[in-house]
């Protein structure tokens, strides 16, 4: 692993992790966004929210933008959705993802962890927030890094 954030995953990892988002986003009006980090000292929660706010996620039409957030060095992360999401999913909506996601990270096995929770966030979401024929890309698709 390089020192930087963006050295944890390979070219093709992210290659592979932003095709998943784009795939994913093909079957919902839900936005996914990947942001991926060395550390997170403080609650993983605070954190993925300040990232959320960061990101401008929080300004989607449907206000259904969902975050991954990694803080790899300190071996944490979270998902988080929208006030939107949160209107209509029980609080425990992400759990099974979430679980599947430390499995494969138990294993070391990152990128296929975050392919799948993205491939499972896009199903939910179609759930809730089907693709709609007037849909636009509202957030990129590109993974984002802390600078550290």
């Amino acid at each position: 692993m390089g020192t930087a954030a963006k050295d944890f995953f390979s070219k093709q990892d992210q290659d592979d992790i932003r095709q998943a988002i784009m795939n994913a986003e093909l079957d919902t009006s839900g936005e996914i966004r990947v942001h991926i980090e060395n550390n997170c000292p403080d609650d993983v929660l605070d954190r993925a929210a300040f990232i959320f706010r960061k990101l401008n996620m929080h300004k989607t039409a449907k206000r259904n933008a969902v975050l991954i957030y990694l803080a790899v060095k300190h071996r944490r992360f979270a998902i988080i959705g929208d006030s939107g999401i949160h209107k209509v999913v029980p609080d425990n909506y992400w759990d099974d993802i979430k679980v599947n996601m430390l499995n494969h990270f138990r294993e070391g096995r990152f990128a296929d962890g975050l392919i799948e929770a993205i491939s499972a966030t896009g199903m939910h979401l179609k759930t809730h927030f089907p693709h709609m024929a007037d849909d636009v890309n509202e957030l990129t698709d590109e993974l984002s890094f802390g600078k550290d």
